[in-house]
């Protein structure tokens, strides 16, 4: 891939006379750029920072693996620092360890040296980010760290600096330039060290066996972790919440009992509360289409039989798929003895957020 010159792209924005600048009454600097200049830089920025992602691929090597090795093997939880913008991907960092199944948390390494070093144990691992490697406020907690005599790994831009060099692990996530035309605001290097930060997330995730289920009780109120956790028994509506009429009542009963719950069903049983039927709004059409008298007519009658039932201890997603598939809008929940213990809708279904 031809690398892309900063150079030459603002050389282009300055033939197109894209940069222009005048005074407005108030005395402030009004800015007018045409739309190929933002394009032109816009390009330059992220063919600079794909380059220097693509620059970390060869470092994935036996120092990667051996972070990787003390990581899984920490006891504790991995403590992410960081100053500055390394401290703001630090905190992503250590949120994504923390999600994807290694225990982890940030601290500000100006706060460690006054007092929050006391979160440090002797089965942590510390996790450093300094570009420069040169960090006061990281080097002014270093002896501390020997004294715990805790592994110390570092994603930096310099290997020869005196964070790299106390470091168990040192990892190079330097880059040739910033996408910063001035060189200074710190752009492609904070993207590498954050992309080195996925890469260790995720080998450690694979390592460990992390599944979607244990990704979901991590994200309990996230779309994922309510399809992969939720179960029935969770929503369903239980005791005097359930539409139940007994065998044998007048479906006038099975009105009353569909108009109290507003579920829109009656489930009928028998006397020691086994589920013998359903009695929905469908059937009251159908039974109203063959002018059936619904004042004199019995339950029993007019019921559907041999409806679906399920057990409370599945998932509301697998619920979901039942009646998608079945065409049906309620689910009969029942114990082991197909006694009824709980009934649910599709709109039970849209609150919990599952759908």
């Amino acid at each position: 891939m031809c690398k892309f010159k900063w150079n030459e792209a603002l050389a282009v924005t300055r033939n197109l006379n894209v940069i222009v600048t005048m005074k407005i009454p108030e005395g402030k600097t009004q800015y007018h750029f045409n739309t190929d200049a933002f394009v032109v830089l816009g390009t330059a920025v992220i063919q600079t920072e794909v380059q220097a992602l693509q620059s970390l691929i060869p470092r994935i090597d036996d120092l990667f693996a051996e972070a990787c090795r003390l990581i899984l093997a920490c006891e504790g939880r991995v403590v992410v620092i960081g100053m500055g913008k390394s401290g703001h991907i630090g905190k992503k960092i250590a949120a994504t360890f923390a999600s994807t199944g290694t225990p982890a948390f940030f601290v500000h390494p100006g706060e460690a040296a006054h007092g929050d070093l006391g979160m440090l144990t002797d089965k942590d691992v510390v996790f450093a980010l300094s570009n420069s490697g040169d960090t006061d406020e990281i080097l002014a907690i270093l002896p501390v760290i020997k004294r715990l005599g805790i592994p110390f790994i570092t994603l930096t831009g310099n290997l020869s600096s005196r964070i790299a060099e106390f470091a168990d692990v040192a990892i190079d996530v330097g880059v040739e330039k910033e996408a910063c035309p001035l060189g200074l605001a710190p752009t492609a290097s904070t993207t590498a060290a954050l992309v080195m930060g996925d890469a260790l997330a995720i080998a450690l995730l694979e390592a460990r066996g992390f599944s979607a289920e244990d990704f979901a009780r991590s994200h309990p109120k996230g779309r994922l972790g309510r399809r992969l956790l939720l179960q029935l028994a969770d929503i369903m509506h239980t005791g005097t919440a359930m539409p139940r009429i007994t065998t044998g009542a007048p479906v006038g009963d099975a009105l009353v009992e569909m108009t109290r719950t507003q579920l829109g069903t009656a489930v009928v049983v028998n006397t020691d509360n086994r589920v013998l039927g359903i009695f929905t709004d469908g059937d009251l059409r159908r039974a109203l289409d063959r002018k059936v008298n619904i004042h004199s007519a019995c339950i029993d009658d007019l019921m559907t039989d041999g409806c679906i039932t399920v057990p409370p201890h599945i998932l509301a997603a697998e619920g979901l798929a039942l009646m998608e598939n079945h065409k049906i809008n309620a689910l009969i929940v029942v114990d082991d003895e197909k006694r009824l213990v709980g009934v649910l809708n599709m709109h039970d279904l849209l609150r919990s957020g599952v759908l």
